[in-house]
């Protein structure tokens, strides 16, 4: 059998990468794919886990400042500028697989106290995001090939014309773009089966 290195031990990365690598399996392919099958947040999620609990695991092997850990995160928040923008759920997951690897990677943490909180954010995620919590409504993006005139003016009026082309009971809707040029909408359209 091979022995682990001193270093692997000392740092350790023998319990911080297991608990690490499990709860992002658990969070990110147990919870949001099951619940959601977005393949390319997935892997995105569980990639910049990966990613950060790497860099952060060398960055606190070294001296390294708060101002060093709000810069990180700086340059995290620059890549929201650069992509197309995800829904609020997808972000919350994101964040969720990037929180997990930040909670894992420090040095010096007692594997009890990095469980526990590991095992809160998987229990939070598991139990506000569960089906049976929010199960009366869903939502779905969708893209109008003409604008309602009194999709602003009657909310009311469009609800009920969403309703009619549906076939669902529309509770709440959100006009995320207007485009006048070629006669578009966008609308995220909360909704309840009939």
């Amino acid at each position: 059998m091979t022995e682990i290195p001193q270093t692997f031990i000392a740092s350790g990365l023998h319990w911080r990468l297991p608990l690490d690598l499990g709860a992002m399996l658990i969070l990110v392919f147990g919870l949001y794919y099951r619940r959601y099958r977005d393949k390319e947040l997935v892997t995105a999620a569980a990639l910049f886990n990966v990613f950060i609990f790497s860099v952060l695991t060398v960055l606190s092997k070294v001296e390294f400042g708060i101002a060093a850990g709000f810069g990180l995160f700086a340059i995290l928040a620059m890549f929201t500028l650069r992509s197309e923008p995800i829904g609020k759920t997808e972000i919350t997951y994101f964040f969720g697989s990037v929180a997990i690897a930040v909670i894992n990677s420090v040095q010096g943490t007692d594997p009890l106290f990095a469980g526990g909180i590991t095992a809160l954010v998987l229990l939070g995620a598991w139990l506000i995001d569960h089906p049976r919590v929010l199960q009366s409504v869903d939502g779905i993006r969708i893209t109008l090939d003409k604008i309602d005139h009194h999709a602003l003016s009657q909310p009311d009026r469009m609800r009920a014309d969403l309703s009619s082309r549906l076939g669902v009971q529309v509770m709440s809707y959100q006009i995320t773009a207007l485009d006048y040029i070629n006669d578009m909408a966008r609308i995220t359209v909360f909704y309840r089966k009939a």
